[in-house]
């Protein structure tokens, strides 16, 4: 990648707007895409080469007893050296693919090391799967070895005989006694040393299965090029990740920068995109430690850690910020900042939309802006913000990123009007003409799907948004969330955002409740904000249950119309413990529409 920019130097803190370096940013830029590329060998070989590699840290352990270990990309290279000398003596071929079903762990980073400089295809698996979705992706993707924990042995086990191409598993630690091979054992006696295959750029290099928020999950496969296409996002969201923006040569050249002192840590599992290529992957390309823990998220454990280790920059999803946000809206006389001694410098947020609630409480408690990023796993790291470089625009998900040509087009692939809602897409080509790396191959074994995803070169996204006169995007949901009630467009981002907004919301999903005269009604699910969840009266008070609901849905609702148009307020609103979210913690709104749908066929009042 290439950059060039002027030298005005902005802070990197919320406390001052940054200048508008937007458009320079866009037109300079230009891909660097060698024929042979490797994700391992840059996210770890070339690091262990160097003579630091025995102290420089790539992994830090936090378990849940609170017991830290640290790991040196040496480390991490012999591991991956041992465990691709005992794949190969399995029989594993390049080409063929590898389950990785664990948590963040030492042993998860090693694996994808180990699979991918073998030029084999890594296929992460998320370890809250069940037997079903297992089995559903190991068949599918016709997996030949699986490596696991003690947190999916059992359930990989009991798909076994349904899974005919998978050969064996391979058990970590707890794992050992139900798999096939104890990993320890086997990689106790394998040689450090290990000739990496000279992979090219396009070959395939990860298979990972879409969430499947709206229809049966499909495998994407992505090349080893789709590292370099992640990372002008990666550095722009990441207020580029502890160097210099101003600096020449800017992050992403060819050559090493070891300049950083950046520390990263997300939630987001490592099985997925967000974990994967906007964390665990990038973090490593630039050499720096990444903090690993597999324990339940909660907002003091977050904050706590952010604080032990020193966090510098992070990527939350924006159903974790709100949780965080209600648990600890900051105190008389002090920050959340001063509170915990945050040190983060950026914070990229993903997977829905932040909404202005957010956006103002990152700043003034957290002293960041935050930058909404949007992408797909079959085309990662498209659109959003870099607060460093350029404005930031509260409940805008940004512009597309310098490399990619990024449109808001209608059903015949033209460029929608200014404020006129439209597909987000992306086309195969970057402004100079050139090939853009992010794009994925295509879905595995399902090539009709993989030309329903193109209008010409321009690939669908599937989600909804209108531009603006500056060129920011703002998302409007999902293409099959945005619904019409009475004739008026609703798109539950907005509605969704504004209930937040009230101390006694700490989430909330809109969907569309099927209704004779209006064709629908607005309905939300919410979840309550601790302090009043606590408050309301247990369900055997069924009475003054139903007096605090009702008083509080008027609340609500008054909130609601006081904010946005009148046809906007949701008509029904229902409280739940939680809302139906994928693993990757997006909300199902799908799950919600079609449980009402259901309950309309059945003539029942929800």
């Amino acid at each position: 990648m290439r950059f060039s920019q002027k030298r005005d130097k902005p802070s990197l803190l919320a406390a001052q707007p940054a200048p508008d370096h937007y458009a320079n940013l866009h037109a300079s830029f230009g891909w660097q895409v060698p024929q042979h590329f490797n994700m391992a060998q840059v996210c770890c070989g070339r690091w262990a080469a160097r003579a630091d590699a025995s102290t420089r840290t790539a992994i830090t352990c936090l378990d849940t007893e609170g017991r830290t270990t640290s790991y040196t990309y040496a480390a991490l290279q012999e591991q991956a050296n041992r465990l691709s000398h005992v794949l190969v003596g399995l029989g594993v071929q390049r080409g063929e693919r590898v389950a990785i079903v664990m948590p963040q762990r030492f042993e998860t980073a090693v694996a994808y090391m180990a699979v991918l400089q073998m030029g084999a295809v890594a296929m992460p698996l998320s370890m809250l799967f069940g037997p079903q979705a297992l089995e559903y992706r190991l068949q599918d993707s016709e997996a030949v070895w699986a490596i696991s924990d003690e947190s999916s042995i059992s359930n990989l086990q009991s798909v076994r005989a349904s899974c005919p191409q998978l050969r064996g598993v391979l058990g970590v630690e707890g794992a050992a006694a139900q798999a096939d091979l104890d990993y320890t054992a086997a990689l106790g006696s394998a040689p450090t040393r290990y000739q990496a295959v000279r992979t090219l750029a396009e070959d395939p290099a990860v298979l990972i299965y879409t969430s499947g928020t709206t229809g049966n999950p499909k495998g994407a496969l992505i090349p080893h090029r789709a590292l370099i296409g992640n990372l002008s996002g990666f550095v722009c969201s990441q207020n580029w990740f502890g160097f210099d923006p101003y600096a020449t040569p800017a992050p992403g050249k060819a050559e090493l920068r070891t300049d950083s002192q950046a520390v990263f840590w997300s939630p987001a599992d490592w099985a997925w995109t967000g974990g994967l290529m906007d964390a665990l992957l990038p973090t490593l390309y630039f050499g720096r430690p990444i903090v690993a823990y597999s324990g339940r998220f909660s907002p003091q454990a977050a904050f706590e850690l952010m604080q032990q280790f020193g966090v510098t920059h992070t990527f939350l999803f924006p159903t974790a910020i709100k949780a965080m946000m209600k648990a600890y809206p900051g105190m008389p006389g002090q920050t959340v900042r001063q509170q915990f001694g945050l040190k983060l410098q950026a914070m990229m947020s993903a997977g829905e939309a932040v909404g202005d609630a957010v956006f103002d409480y990152c700043q003034a408690q957290w002293g960041i802006t935050v930058n909404e990023m949007f992408g797909q796993t079959e085309i990662n790291y498209i659109v959003g913000n870099c607060s460093a470089l350029w404005p930031a625009k509260p409940g805008s998900m940004g512009k597309g990123y310098p490399g990619h040509q990024v449109r808001v087009i209608d059903e015949a692939g033209q460029e929608c009007p200014v404020d006129v809602p439209g597909d987000v897409a992306l086309n195969r080509r970057d402004v100079h003409g050139q090939p853009d790396p992010i794009f994925f191959l295509g879905y595995w074994k399902n090539p009709a799907a993989t030309q329903d995803k193109f209008t010409g070169d321009w690939c669908r996204t599937g989600d909804l948004a209108t531009r603006d006169a500056d060129g920011y995007l703002w998302y409007q949901g999902r293409a099959d969330d945005v619904f019409k009630s009475a004739g008026y467009r609703i798109g539950p981002g907005e509605v969704e955002n504004c209930l937040v907004k009230h101390p006694a919301v700490a989430n909330a999903a809109v969907v569309p409740k099927p209704d004779k005269a209006r064709g629908a009604l607005v309905k939300a699910f919410v979840v309550l904000a601790p302090d009043f969840a606590a408050v309301r009266p247990p369900a055997a008070a069924q009475k003054a249950r139903q007096r605090f609901d009702a008083q509080l849905v008027a609340e609500l609702q008054a909130h609601v119309k006081g904010k946005l148009a009148p046809y906007e307020y949701p008509k029904d609103i229902e409280f739940l413990d939680a809302l139906p979210m994928t693993t990757t913690g997006k909300v199902q709104r799908r799950v919600l529409r079609l449980q009402e749908e259901a309950l309309a066929r059945l003539g029942q009042p929800a």
